[in-house]
């Protein structure tokens, strides 16, 4: 991937996002200033991955008051809630948010409030830029020799303003001759896996092969796996983990197959009000999702679904978290260093 390719750009008081859904057959650009476009991007995955969703709320909020004259505090709320119910399971987004709620509570009556939020969003965008690295290095130790490695949906730089989570870790293990191979779970129902994670890997020249979810078994079986690692949404103080759904079956699979199956997140993503997975709150997605791929009808629409967009993978399931803090092993203490 070009050196200046960037997922999240702010540029002339305009956030610029590359538009996921289209990936990888067409590079599109949504180039907007309103709030409710931004909005939208989140929800219909346009822009998505935890630390990508954080950012893009932060400059959303900002950008809610451009050219706003009216009742800050009104506005500001109403704002909050639009960008909140985007995608309820992702703790960035509201980590996202709250961050620039003290901004503005703390400039709401200042003439520099619209420079002081931007200034905090790119800070958020920076912070992440940096995370990743962190995550990156971090997770260099998990790689034992040249490893085959299995991922699932995606998490390299289209997942974050940086170079990615646990896709990072591959990149960076790949870069120092601990990572030989990758296969790519599809991830049903968007395809995050064979659209984005395969479009990052041959840009970065790391030799991969798409794989449907349900093929992950059999490759364990045939000893072709070495290692699994994954992102996560919301991370539970115990060590829980939502992630995109099928996350819950890769974790078991390794474990029967005694694989190690790591995470890798920034410490954002750790939700101190969540003790374990039982309170996290599963978003489900509309039944198209599923009956229809790219607008293409495959089963009748008036078919019941159940399509849950993450499932809850137990810490016990989880050798390792990686975050940018440190990597962390279970059992999970994620207040005390190791």
């Amino acid at each position: 991937m070009p050196e200046n390719f960037k997922t999240i750009d702010f540029k002339n008081d305009e956030l610029i996002l590359i538009n996921q859904t289209k990936l990888p057959l067409v590079e599109e650009y949504i180039v907007t200033d309103i709030p409710e476009r931004i909005a939208q991007a989140i929800e219909n995955l346009e822009v998505r991955g935890a630390p990508a969703i954080g950012i893009t709320a932060a400059y959303a909020i900002t950008l809610c008051f451009k050219n706003f004259k009216g009742d800050r505090e009104e506005h500001f709320n109403n704002c909050y809630k639009l960008l909140a119910a985007t995608r309820p399971t992702a703790v960035n987004l509201f980590w996202a948010l709250d961050e620039m709620k003290k901004v503005f509570l703390e400039n709401k009556t200042s003439p520099d409030l619209y420079p002081r939020l931007s200034e905090r969003a790119k800070e958020i965008h920076e912070e992440d830029i940096r995370m990743c690295d962190a995550i990156a290095n971090n997770g260099l130790g998990i790689f034992t020799s040249e490893m085959t490695v299995l991922t699932h949906c995606n998490t390299g730089k289209l997942a974050t303003g940086g170079g990615g989570t646990a896709l990072n870790v591959i990149k960076k293990g790949f870069d120092e001759g601990k990572v030989k191979f990758v296969y790519v779970d599809e991830t049903r129902p968007l395809l995050q896996g064979s659209r984005l994670t395969a479009f990052e890997l041959d840009k970065y020249g790391i030799p991969f092969a798409i794989i449907t979810d349900s093929a992950a078994g059999m490759l364990m079986c045939q000893g072709k796996i070495d290692l699994a690692i994954t992102g996560a949404d919301r991370i539970a103080v115990n060590g829980d983990s939502a992630n995109k759904i099928g996350t819950y079956s890769v974790a078991a699979l390794c474990k029967f197959h005694n694989i190690p199956f790591y995470i890798a997140a920034p410490m954002s993503t750790v939700d101190s009000s969540c003790p374990t997975g039982n309170e996290i709150k599963i978003e489900l997605r509309a039944k198209e999702e599923i009956t229809s791929v790219k607008g293409v009808q495959i089963t009748r629409n008036d078919y019941d679904v159940f399509s849950p967009a993450f499932d809850v993978t137990p810490s016990k399931l989880i050798t390792g978290i990686i975050t940018d803090k440190q990597l962390y092993r279970f059992p999970y203490d994620f207040s005390k260093p190791k």
